[in-house]
Formats: structure tokens, C-alpha cells, sequence
């Protein structure tokens, strides 16, 4: 996920970017830019994500581009629009157009768990992040139960690839719908996270930096409660807060 590079006479490790096509049937379907590895569950929960998926499915990586390709068995539970996918490792959903086209039916979120507000705001400081810690340069996401149990968690040079990873995961371990589940990112709050945590059914999202204006209306219109600024024992709720128990403690920066 890392390597030595050379800055001012001295050894650094940087994170690995890299392409990695992912093709459906044979053909191509999405570029995305990525750290290498786990690629077969990034796959999984971009499909899943976009909604042209509604489960597992058989996958293997190619001789393609130094094994930078990715195929997933079909059929497609519907078909893509025209345009063809390009996710940058830095936002999956800038450059794809009018939200209209981007926008992903889900299904209505369950109550799912309530959880204590000091909890919520301790999860990003349960998150492992190896490569973080060894470049700096890697966001993660983890999926957690009620009770603030890291189940797993993945990093990308991609918020929304580290998302797909643990979406992924999840879909083939039959957690999916994630009902009674937590997701926790290391970073700030997009329209596209939100999004692929609602479709993949996770009633709470939580993250260490702010959410944008976008993240917060769809997260109030899905049914999600949305949870930025997590750390420091304290935590600012956008939306749905009865699922967040406890005394207010906002945080700001």
C-alpha cells in the first residue's frame, strides 16, 4: 500500500495510486484510482453502491495492466446510463454531471440502533490505519457494531474506494443491509458517501471532518443520521439525532 520514495537526501513512504478498470461480463465499466488491494470487495461496493448490483458476486483479477483489472460476473441488475465511469482517488462524484444522473435509489433506512454520544465520538480514534501511520496519505473506513466494535476497516488513497472496500466486505459476509451497523470515515462528509452508506442500508455515518451542504440534504431525506467532526469527545449530529443519545458536546475544527 506504500512506497520508498526519496525527499531531500532522506527515505519517505508515500501511498500507491494506481488505475484499476472494472469490467462486468468483459466489458469495461469503470476507471477508478486506488491503492492496490482488496481490490475484488472495491468492485463489489462500487456496483453495489451505483445499484447495479444487489448481491455478491463472483469476481477475479486479470493479467490486464499488471493485474489492474477487476472482473465481475453479470448480469447487471439494471443498465448503466451512457456515460462511462471515471472516479478520481480524491471524489468519486465530481465530473459525472447533474446529480439527477449520479443519484442512487435506496431503500428506506430501518431505526437501527441508538448509540451514547461519547461513543460516536470515540470511533474514529478506533479506526486502523496502519498506512496512515506510515504515509499520511490514506483515508480509512471501518465498519462497527452498536456497541462500538470494529468489525473491519480498509484505507484508499480514495475516501469513497476505502468506503467501497468495507461495503464490499460486508456484502460478502451477508451484513448487507447494514442495519444494525455503524460506519465511520477518517475524513470529511460527501454527497457520495452519504449515499453509498444509505444504499447499503447503514442507519448512522460518521466522520472525523465536516460534511458538505449536499451530504447533509440527502442524508436528512434518506432517513441517515449524519455525525461530523467526531473526535475529541466531542461530536455535532446534522441529522436524525434520535439515534444519538446523551448530552450535547459539539465540536468545531
Amino acid at each position: 500500500m506504500y512506497r520508498t520514495v526519496q525527499h531531500d537526501g532522506v527515505a519517505d513512504e508515500v501511498a500507491i495510486e494506481e488505475p484499476l478498470e472494472i469490467r462486468v461480463d468483459g466489458d469495461a465499466l469503470a476507471v477508478t484510482m486506488r491503492t492496490p488491494g482488496h481490490d475484488e470487495e472495491l468492485a463489489l461496493g462500487f456496483l453495489y453502491g451505483e445499484g447495479l448490483i444487489d448481491g455478491p458476486r463472483p469476481t477475479g483479477l486479470t493479467e490486464d495492466l499488471a493485474h489492474n483489472v477487476i472482473e465481475v460476473t453479470g448480469p447487471l441488475t439494471r443498465q448503466p446510463s451512457t456515460r462511462r465511469f471515471y472516479t478520481s482517488s480524491s471524489c468519486g462524484v465530481c465530473g459525472k454531471g447533474a446529480l439527477e444522473e449520479v443519484a442512487v435509489t435506496s431503500a428506506p433506512l430501518l431505526p437501527g440502533p441508538e448509540l451514547p454520544r461519547a461513543l460516536v465520538a470515540d470511533l474514529p480514534s478506533r479506526l486502523e490505519q496502519p498506512a496512515f501511520a506510515r504515509t499520511g496519505g490514506l483515508h480509512a473506513t471501518g465498519l462497527f457494531t452498536a456497541v462500538g466494535e470494529l468489525l473491519f476497516s480498509r484505507e484508499d488513497v480514495g475516501r469513497h474506494n476505502a468506503m467501497d472496500k468495507v461495503i464490499g466486505r460486508a456484502l460478502r459476509e451477508g451484513l448487507v443491509p447494514l442495519a444494525g451497523y455503524v460506519l465511520c470515515v477518517s475524513g470529511r462528509l460527501s454527497f457520495e458517501l452519504v449515499q453509498k452508506a444509505a444504499v447499503a442500508g447503514a442507519p448512522i455515518l460518521v466522520g472525523v471532518g465536516a460534511p458538505s451542504s449536499l451530504a447533509v440534504e440527502l442524508a436528512e431525506d434518506r432517513g441517515l443520521t449524519l455525525c461530523g467532526f467526531a473526535r475529541r469527545g466531542g461530536v455535532n449530529v446534522y441529522t436524525h439525532a434520535a439515534r444519538i443519545t446523551g448530552p450535547v458536546s459539539p465540536r468545531r475544527g
